[in-house]
């Protein structure tokens, strides 16, 4: 088989075809993939894809079904206007005009017809409610001119008709009421803060490594306009299925995450990507969670940016989620920020980038029980001091005295013979009764 596969590339090579070349593999499948315990990526292929409760762009994913009691949306009617489609809005935009001016114009022919305009209208000695006015259409005509103050001057109403007067002004009070809410309607849907939240940017996963010996989960938030987010602030709440033990069973129960309420780290100076860190301590709800335990889990974290918008004043708010297999175990963020000639660039290539870190598997309680006990930089020991114990010997307190009393204790003793030794020992006596009252008993 070799030979003759050697036979047919050289017949190949001697009419000119290109003999079939090997496509190349990338690099990560050509290499055979070692799984290692201090990393690993929180994904696993066999779990079937999960639904939502928050949108990656904030849109939360529930919808309200079998509403009885529909006559709350009337009672808030400005609400609901703002919160229809444009499409919708839109259209009943232009519907309540034209019914508004095709109402009044049916008043106005009403009126004319009544007393006879229409009939009398082209006598000379005739004086009409308004003048040129001899139609249904030239009476929708007059009513549009009234309400929006166009004024042509071709129709007019006269003194000699009170109901039209009191009809003028009727229609200019609801014509007024009428501009006041379609128009503050329209105005303040334009100006929704909803799209300033297109700008602010989440990333796509989120990581779990340790940071100051505490195991940490953490994600990144960045602003992509100048105009800054005022007053801003950042929670967070993981969603998740559990049961009680009483048996409740409890779906998408809400759970706070901790992001630095307590010290004040959740207010935020968004001017550059920011990474926001959740340690992940007693108080968390993955406190007793491992990489093993985790990758059971099915839960979700929704994170919430809220603050005003610098240019407008209005409150906005940013909204993302992750699931469990878009939390990386073992990672961290790729620096974004870097320093050039009078300024600091921020490199958004770089935002959702992660890198692999070593990180430990266990839970942060097993984490947190392992430093305790052997800590993780054990060489920080070798460079703090010995702590000295200060014991306190009498024997040692006297060999410590000063050369010149031992020298003249010693001639002491020899000039004295017996006597000397008596009176040398009633001087050390006399020494070490101070030593020995300080003693505890």
């Amino acid at each position: 088989m070799a030979g003759d596969s050697r036979i047919l590339m050289d017949h190949n090579m001697e009419i000119g075809v290109t003999p079939a070349q090997v496509k190349k593999l990338p690099k990560h499948l050509r290499e055979a993939q070692i799984s290692t315990e201090r990393t690993h990526l929180i994904c696993d292929p066999a779990k079937k894809p999960r639904q939502r409760y928050v949108q990656k762009d904030g849109k939360c994913n529930v919808h309200h079904g079998n509403v009885q009691e529909t006559y709350r949306y009337l009672s808030d009617l400005f609400t609901t206007l703002v919160d229809l489609r444009w499409r919708l809005s839109l259209f009943i935009f232009t519907l309540v005009y034209v019914v508004n001016w095709l109402f009044f114009g049916f008043l106005w022919w009403l009126i004319a017809l009544i007393r006879g305009d229409l009939v009398h209208g082209d006598e000379e000695d005739w004086t009409p409610c308004v003048e040129n006015l001899n139609s249904f259409v030239s009476a929708f005509l007059f009513s549009i001119e009234t309400e929006t103050t166009i004024g042509y001057g071709y129709r007019v109403i006269t003194e000699k008709c009170p109901e039209g007067i009191i009809l003028l002004l009727v229609q200019a009070i609801l014509g007024s009421i009428v501009n006041a809410m379609m128009v503050g309607c329209m105005f303040v849907k334009i100006s929704q803060p909803k799209n300033r939240a297109e700008t602010l940017m989440f990333s796509h996963k989120a990581v779990i490594s340790v940071r100051d010996n505490k195991m940490c989960l953490m994600f990144r938030v960045g602003d992509l306009r100048n105009s800054h987010i005022v007053e801003a602030s950042i929670r967070a709440k993981l969603i998740r299925s559990q049961q009680t033990k009483e048996g409740e069973f409890i779906p998408l129960n809400q759970t706070d995450i901790n992001i630095g309420f307590d010290t004040g780290d959740d207010r935020l100076f968004l001017v550059s990507p920011l990474i926001i860190s959740h340690e992940i301590n007693e108080k968390s709800p993955f406190w007793e969670m491992s990489l093993a335990q985790m990758e059971k889990e099915e839960f979700e974290i929704v994170v919430i940016l809220e603050g005003m918008v610098e240019a407008t004043g209005m409150t906005c708010q940013a909204r993302s989620s992750y699931l469990d297999t878009e939390v990386l175990w073992g990672y961290r963020f790729t620096p974004v920020l870097s320093l050039e000639k009078g300024f600091y660039e921020v490199d958004y290539n770089n935002f959702h980038e992660v890198y692999e870190t070593n990180t430990p598997t266990c839970s942060a309680k097993e984490l947190a029980a392992k430093l305790r006990e052997e800590p993780l930089l054990p060489q920080l020991s070798l460079l703090s001091p010995e702590p000295k114990t200060h014991t306190f010997d009498p024997l040692n307190q006297l060999s410590e005295q000063d050369p010149l009393t031992q020298e003249e204790d010693r001639e002491e003793r020899e000039s004295g013979g017996e006597g000397g030794e008596t009176n040398g020992s009633a001087a050390a006596l006399e020494e070490l009764a101070p030593l020995t009252d300080a003693l505890p008993d």
